[in-house]
């Protein structure tokens, strides 16, 4: 198989791991936007909204590790350079670090797997990005607001 094919695969790969993020967020946005208010004390609307988004983003970072896997040990796209045996929560690790967009340091990408790095950078930033919108609006709804002078004469 030459390069093209590889990089083709791996384009491939990196496009279903991406649409399964997305799709995976925005359905814990949905959710979290349905649950809260309802059956949640106003109080806590926020914290609940912060705790869930977390999970959201965990799941994402697992959901990209499992597409490392398989790119690296299922259909031989490359590897990560510095990851000494390649288990799952090596493969977790460098996810958080690509998905936060923190940066490399000690594991590089090597081979048509670079598509997959480069895919979850962008969609980490996207989706980091979204979840503030989402807890910016969540603040607005449930933060408790401080009364202001025309909150008071309006009540006279």
């Amino acid at each position: 198989m030459n390069e093209h094919a590889f990089h083709l695969i791996a384009l491939v790969i990196s496009g279903v791991v991406v649409t399964i993020c997305v799709v995976l967020h925005y359905e814990a946005l949905r959710f979290l936007s349905h649950t809260v208010g309802v059956h949640v004390h106003k109080r806590i609307g926020v914290l609940v909204v912060m705790l869930g988004l977390l999970v959201a983003h965990v799941l994402e970072i697992i959901i990209f590790a499992l597409g490392y896997i398989m790119m690296q040990y299922g259909a031989g796209l490359g590897h990560i350079s510095g990851m000494d045996g390649g288990n799952l929560f090596d493969f977790i690790y460098y996810s958080s670090v690509v998905y936060t967009t923190v940066g490399f340091g000690d594991l590089l990408p090597v081979g048509a797997i670079r598509i997959l790095t480069a895919a979850e950078g962008l969609t980490g930033l996207a989706m980091i990005t979204w979840s503030a919108s989402f807890t910016f609006l969540a603040m607005q709804r449930f933060w408790p607001h401080p009364l202001t002078k025309s909150d008071h004469n309006s009540k006279d």
